[in-house]
């Protein structure tokens, strides 16, 4: 969208926002525990920003306009000073088993190929032989199957733990001390990535992102976990649309998402989305549950290079495997995290006042902008993130318990009309617009067309 489409698509910022950052008000309750959809690392894609004004209004920008606004009641301390991280004895537990998985799988395909060529190896009759042996010693050979079996669900059920907020049980392998550790060698990766693109914090778009986490951790302070955790910003200046928050509190926000979002109520949604991956521990659980399932493979893995007759089926029965896994649990689980991330951090964003109906309008803006850009829809079944549409309808879902979590923070009412009903109305109205404009052109192209003379020719 460009020109005069975009400014009376995008909006200013509403009464309802002034309200909300004037006064900064804070909820001290707890969030109710419930069963709730999970989630894991998040990218965004790029959106259009909703309108909460009449259409035809020009658009205020969040990053313009944020600056001349009253943060008085969002001036929540924040750490800024980056510490260097004391040296490591020892690599993290997670950071030995990302190096030592190759060389399981590479064992366990060497493993399988040596009993296949033994197994070619042996005369016919010492074959039958262990064949008739295994018919005979079936049982036991049950029994040890099963008994294989029992260690690994008993493993599993001995390192379930309860999810922070949500008190669902989640598989934890790894210590959290061990994951730390690790989560602070990738934050200096990510500082080396992007040491000549940190904004300073004079800068009105840290400072807003700045104002943005510390309203949100400020409001949600009586949860340990929130508590718990030193937050610390970065702006990058990257025209990417994205956000991450890592599992010890460090905070990465690119400037391509600062101009993108309409408003801070959608900024307020995005990152409390993000600081939910953070004191839910997904980054712990994913892993955990990766390295649970690679475990249970070398087996698979074994038995495919064991029984496949040739290398070449080997490696087809082995991508075969590896995409069951990919497409039947890591993807699938990843997808859950991300709707238990929407969950919480809906709540975290109603506890310190936000308009979260904006929440749903931002996933349907999002798949408005990659319709509008011509990009490909991917099935849900295939992306480690639920799709957007379905996004939108579980957080409408998830609307009505927020504002009531909203209104017993004592925040101010909401003034103004909702925006997804202000949305829907911008979407008719593009509509209209764009069939106008392909009548008016067909009509053009109709009376500029040269007449025939039939009868002539």
């Amino acid at each position: 969208l460009s020109g005069n489409t975009r400014n009376w698509f995008l909006s200013g910022i509403p009464d309802s926002h002034r309200n909300f950052i004037g006064k900064g008000w804070r909820c001290l309750l707890s969030v109710p525990n419930a069963g709730a959809n999970r989630t894991a690392h998040h990218s965004l894609g790029r959106f259009f920003p909703q309108s909460s004004q009449p259409l035809g209004e020009k658009v205020t920008p969040l990053l313009l306009s944020s600056a001349g606004h009253d943060f008085s009641a969002w001036n929540v301390p924040i750490i800024r000073s980056l510490r260097t991280s004391p040296s490591l004895q020892a690599a993290p537990v997670p950071l030995f088993w990302l190096i030592v998985k190759p060389a399981q799988k590479l064992l366990a395909i060497i493993l399988g190929r040596s009993i296949r060529n033994w197994w070619k190896a042996l005369p016919p009759n010492k074959r039958e032989l262990l064949k008739e042996s295994a018919r005979k010693n079936k049982w036991k050979i049950l029994l040890g199957v099963s008994g294989l079996g029992v260690v690994f669900v008993m493993f599993y059920f001995t390192h379930l733990e309860e999810t922070p907020i949500t008190g669902r049980a989640r598989l934890l392998v790894f210590g959290k001390e061990h994951f730390r550790e690790l989560s602070q060698m990738e934050y200096e990766m990510w500082m080396e990535e992007f040491k000549n693109q940190m904004l300073p914090e004079t800068d009105a778009r840290y400072q807003v992102v700045e104002r943005v986490i510390g309203h949100l951790s400020e409001s949600n302070k009586d949860i340990p976990e929130v508590a718990a955790l030193e937050w610390v910003i970065h702006v990058v200046d990257e025209p990417g649309v994205n956000a991450f928050v890592l599992p010890n509190g460090q905070v990465f926000v690119f400037t391509g998402l600062l101009e993108a979002v309409s408003d801070i109520h959608q900024l307020s949604f995005i990152l409390g989305h993000e600081i939910a991956h953070a004191v839910l521990e997904h980054a712990v659980k994913k892993a955990s549950l990766v390295h649970f399932l690679d475990f249970l493979s070398l087996i698979f893995l074994t038995m495919i290079w064991a029984i496949c007759p040739r290398d070449s089926l080997a490696v087809v029965g082995q991508w075969i495997q590896s995409k069951l896994q990919e497409f039947m649990f890591d993807r699938p689980y990843s997808r859950t995290l991300e709707a238990e991330a929407d969950k919480v951090g809906l709540q975290f964003a109603a506890k310190a006042c936000v308009d979260v109906r904006a929440s749903s309008v931002f996933w349907q803006q999002m798949e408005l902008a990659e319709t509008i850009q011509g990009q490909p829809k991917i099935p849900e079944w295939l992306s480690t993130h639920p799709s957007h549409e379905n996004r939108a309808e579980h957080l409408d879902r998830l609307i009505p318990q927020a504002l009531k979590i909203r209104e017993s923070c004592n925040c101010p009412s909401l003034s103004g009309p909702d925006p997804r009903l202000i949305f829907r109305l911008n979407m008719q109205h593009l509509l209209e617009s764009s069939k106008h404009r392909e009548t008016f052109n067909s009509t053009k192209q109709d009376l500029s067309k040269p007449k025939l003379d039939f009868a002539h020719t």
